[in-house]
């Protein structure tokens, strides 16, 4: 079973920085045309440089939560590349939340951005899949990937929006697979604990005791590189996972065979 990206086209979402980043160029040095999506265009050129015509980088900014910018990205994938094989949903948001205030707007804000904007643009992807694959009676026909979070399975009222929203991606996950499945698109997640993304960097900047609590708090003692994160979701992509979907695979260093409700979650 091959684990090879050679020749596939990919969108992956959040790829500014952090471990969208870090997909992103894993997919690339993999041999696969990816689109490098995200809101932040400045912090794309600098990571991207001049992207030369012929190679098989490209980049899109925009705001995602938008329909109109969804289809745009879409487009502009199709015009540099053909098709589209592959989405990673890697755009993401943590804000803290305060259960009791009801004027805290961080369940909708989070709940647009980590679950809508996944929806809306695995549903327009998939809809491209199937078309590119009428007359094709066998073989894949594209891998979805969300991007989730241990703290779906978790009660930490501090991240009480974002526990939500993960745990309802988690959920639109299995629907879409289940849905998709007669098209030959598959569906799944990757659940992550601690990894060193971007905000966990800055998080680690204003709790300087946090890197300890969580390093005691996972059984393999520390926190993951971005790259061991790309690494599978690089199998959940390519047909070493053929007959995998609807599943959520955990990559959190044994983070919740402990699980203490204490303990920070990013």
């Amino acid at each position: 079973m091959s684990f090879s990206l050679d020749g596939k086209t990919a969108i992956v979402t959040g790829a500014a920085n952090g471990i969208g980043l870090a997909i992103a160029r894993h997919f690339v040095d993999r041999g696969a045309n990816v689109m490098f999506a995200d809101m932040d265009e400045t912090r794309l050129v600098d990571e991207l440089g001049d992207v030369q015509e012929d190679s098989n980088i490209r980049y899109f900014s925009g705001d995602l939560r938008e329909k109109l910018t969804i289809a745009n990205l879409l487009s502009g994938t199709i015009d540099a590349f053909d098709s589209v094989d592959i989405l990673v949903n890697g755009s993401r948001q943590i804000l803290s939340t305060s259960p009791l205030d009801a004027d805290d707007d961080s369940m909708t804000i989070l709940m647009q951005q980590n679950l809508m904007t996944s929806l809306r643009l695995s549903q327009l992807v998939a809809r491209r899949m199937i078309k590119q694959a009428e007359g094709r009676e066998n073989g894949a026909v594209g891998s979805i990937i969300n991007l989730s979070s241990i703290a779906a399975r978790r009660a930490n009222p501090e991240l009480m929006a974002y526990s939500v929203s993960t745990a309802a991606l988690d959920q639109m996950t299995r629907s879409l697979a289940v849905a998709l499945a007669p098209e030959r698109i598959r569906v799944n997640a990757v659940a992550f604990g601690s990894v060193m993304s971007s905000s966990l960097k800055e998080t680690l900047k204003d709790h300087t005791d946090y890197r300890e609590k969580i390093e005691d708090r996972t059984p393999l003692g520390r926190i993951a590189a971005p790259h061991e994160l790309a690494e599978a979701v690089q199998y959940l992509a390519s047909e070493a996972s053929s007959f995998m979907t609807g599943q959520i695979l955990t990559v959190d260093g044994g983070r919740t065979l402990l699980d203490p409700v204490s303990a920070p979650a990013h």
